[in-house]
């Protein structure tokens, strides 16, 4: 039997870091490290939708992977997205992570055409074929994917005994109970959900907004497993609340969320990659907001 007891907590999904000159920024990068490790967080999940990966080349992943596991091994999990729209470039970040000495590798389906499970799944045993010695874990995000895992799909990945889990980032908390049935471990997906996802059956959760307001989040996790789940759902429900705030802003909320890190206290990261888009005109009193709702949530709890 593994021990998954490394992927058991709060693991924020790491920001994409960039210079004043929009490239990927090293030094960056390892500021947010050492801050997300300062606030006490069990992991980070490297590469994904909140490292803009579709937006940066397979040269810039690796780089951005090289300074994470410079700060963070051997004091945080790092789980690491290696999925590319092709399966060369795939198993190339796949072998690179293995390299590098990271907990899991993780990858969504191939997005655009829509392939039959048969294709999904050989295109993830080819990614995982090249880190033979490291965790996969399947990321199911339906909605931004446009492909949803199914159960007769999950069964046929964990063939591979090095398939441990799911990712799961669909809305219904179902799902994360049907994973748990066929025998995977499950990673809580949407923030909203993160209480829901625990209660459901979810490992840990790994999030968008965690890395923004960990406090919260930590705070949630405790309160859970200490048996005060009013206060946990309280705490969630603030969490939602400043979620909804960051998402009425103009720009992307990425965008936002770094401007909020910023003016926490943070480190700075730098903005978006185009195609998203940047801070707009209008959105600085939405970060204040959200700035004072975390503080406040933060002090109350």
């Amino acid at each position: 039997m593994k021990d998954f007891t490394k992927y058991q907590g709060v693991i924020p999904a790491f920001y994409a870091c960039y210079g004043d000159d929009g490239a990927v920024s090293p030094e960056r990068v390892r500021a947010l490290v050492r801050y997300l490790a300062d606030k006490g967080v069990k992991g980070l999940y490297v590469g994904g939708s909140s490292g803009e990966c579709i937006y940066q080349s397979v040269e810039e992943r690796k780089l951005v992977l090289e300074n994470v596991m410079a700060e963070a091994k051997g004091k945080l999990t790092v789980i690491a997205h290696v999925a590319c729209n092709n399966t060369a470039d795939s198993r190339e970040l796949s072998a690179h992570a293995q390299e590098q000495g990271v907990d899991a590798i993780a990858a969504i389906p191939p997005i655009y055409f829509h392939l039959p499970d048969h294709a999904i799944a050989r295109y993830w045993n080819d990614i995982s074929d090249a880190a033979p010695d490291t965790d996969f874990i399947i990321y199911n995000i339906p909605q931004l994917a446009g492909v949803a895992l199914s159960v007769p799909l999950l069964r046929e990945m964990l063939k591979n005994p090095r398939v441990i889990g799911v990712k799961n980032s669909s809305m219904p908390v179902q799902d994360i109970q049907m994973w748990r049935d066929e025998g995977a471990i499950v990673f809580n997906g949407p923030d909203e959900q993160f209480v829901s996802g625990l209660a459901a059956g979810a490992i840990g959760g790994i999030g968008g907004t965690y890395a923004a307001m960990p406090e919260l989040y930590l705070k949630a996790w405790d309160l859970f497993y200490s048996g005060q789940l009013e206060k946990a759902r309280q705490v969630q429900n603030e969490c939602c609340r400043i979620i909804y705030k960051m998402c009425s802003a103009h720009g992307n909320m990425y965008a936002v969320i770094k401007e909020i890190l910023r003016r926490s206290g943070g480190p700075d990261i730098g903005s978006v990659r185009l195609p998203l888009a940047p801070l707009a005109e209008g959105d600085s009193p939405i970060v204040d907001q959200c700035v004072a709702m975390i503080r406040e949530a933060a002090a109350k709890y």
